[in-house]
Parts: C-alpha cells; sequence; structure tokens
C-alpha cells in the first residue's frame, strides 16, 4: 500500500526549492541536447523524498478524482497512464475499473511507482512518449495525461499532443489535465501552462471535443488548471 505522506511547512519548503533545482536541470541538460534527461535526474536526486519531485503529491491529481467520481458512464476496458511519476494517478485510475499501463521516461520513477503499489495490478513501464511503443497505438479506452504536456516545449510538445491522441482507440477518450495559461500569456517554466487554443490541438488531431472546464486548485497556492476531454471518432 502507499504511503500518502504528510505535507507540513518543512514539505513545502523542500517543494519550493525542488521548482527551483528543476528549472535549473532542464537548462542543464537541454544543453547538453538531451532535453528529456533532466526528468530521471530530478528523480535520482529526490532520494525517497517525495517533496523533491515537484509535481508528486503522494496521491491522485483533485481533479482527476473528481472526473473519476463524476463520470456517470463507467470505467472498464483499458487505461493509458502518461508520465506516471510515482504511480498515485495510475492507482485511482485502477481503483475505478481500468486495467491500468502507465509509464513514463524515467527508469527511477517507475521502480519507486512500482515499490510503492505492490497491491495493484498495474503494468508499469519505463518507455516514452514522443517514442510510443507501437503496441500502444490505438490500443486505449481512455488515454489520460496529467502534467506531462506542460513539462514540455517546442517539437517535444508538438511530437507529445500527436503521441497522446495517437494512443486513443477508436471510440476511446483522451483526459488531459493541465496548469492553464491565457491565450498570448508569455510563461518562464518549467512547468509551461498551456492555453485554451494550445489544447485545441487535439481537434486538429481528429478528436472531438467533449468537455473543458478550469478550476483553480489549491496546494501551497491557488494554481488554475484546465480538465478536458475528447473523443476519438
Amino acid at each position: 500500500m502507499a504511503e500518502t505522506g504528510v505535507k507540513d511547512e518543512a514539505f513545502y519548503e523542500r517543494r519550493a526549492m525542488a521548482r527551483e533545482r528543476a528549472g535549473g536541470l532542464q537548462h542543464e541538460f537541454e544543453q547538453k541536447g538531451d532535453p528529456g534527461g533532466w526528468f530521471d535526474a530530478l528523480y535520482k536526486a529526490a532520494g525517497d523524498d517525495p517533496a523533491q519531485v515537484p509535481w508528486a503529491d503522494l496521491q491522485p491529481h483533485p481533479l482527476l478524482a473528481r472526473w473519476l467520481s463524476g463520470f456517470s458512464a463507467g470505467h472498464e476496458g483499458r487505461a493509458l497512464d502518461i508520465g506516471c511519476g510515482l504511480g498515485d494517478n495510475a492507482a485511482a485510475l485502477a481503483g475505478a475499473g481500468y486495467r491500468v499501463t502507465a509509464f513514463d521516461l524515467s527508469p527511477t520513477a517507475i521502480g519507486w511507482a512500482k515499490k510503492r503499489f505492490t497491491d495493484r495490478e498495474i503494468d508499469f513501464r519505463v518507455a516514452n512518449l514522443l517514442e510510443l511503443p507501437g503496441e500502444f497505438v490505438g490500443a486505449f479506452d481512455l488515454v489520460h495525461e496529467t502534467y506531462t504536456l506542460q513539462a514540455l516545449k517546442g517539437e517535444m510538445r508538438e511530437k507529445a499532443f500527436a503521441a497522446a491522441a495517437s494512443a486513443v482507440k477508436p471510440g476511446g477518450r483522451l483526459l488531459v489535465i493541465c496548469r492553464a495559461r491565457g491565450d498570448g500569456e508569455e510563461v518562464e517554466g518549467p512547468p509551461w501552462p498551456l492555453s485554451r487554443a494550445e489544447l485545441s490541438r487535439f481537434d486538429e488531431l481528429g478528436l472531438k471535443p467533449e468537455s473543458f472546464e478550469t478550476h483553480d486548485v489549491t496546494r501551497d497556492r491557488v494554481i488554475p488548471h484546465f480538465i478536458a476531454t475528447w473523443i476519438k471518432p
């Protein structure tokens, strides 16, 4: 069973330092010509302290939990959790009734997730969204993505949009949860929040918009988010 952790003032102090470290690591690896390498480096540097992973809250994202509890059509079939990190969202999907495959670019993150969720039948794998395994294409009833797109920029982000859409089977659904920014608003990252106009890229990739909502998520501060779904015809 996974630990839930205690988020006290010290936790959030370490989390704030981790955010600054993430930006430095991202820039360092980008300069090295390995723009994705900073993810595993960050997980390794965290040791066993989830506060050192800026996006690891040791519980499902609140907007995912809200969507799972409010979705009346039921949860069945195969689900893919993109960029699963320490595995909490994957565990929530499995708890709702999906057969879950969850992957992350970081071997360290996957090892950590496997240790945390030994009691769940989740297929945790090391994989790269930008080099999606062929068996994933068109294979999933639900493709879930929280915070992966916003951790990428430029050509990597464009490729990630296409890869995420490609994993949805005909009749299946894509669920995206991300930090929000206004159309035309400039941001410094990581992360690089998404705009509503940018998310319309999924429409161009052949998915049909189903729902779009804006919510504020409160952690140690209030952060605007989007949660949106698309259907593959």
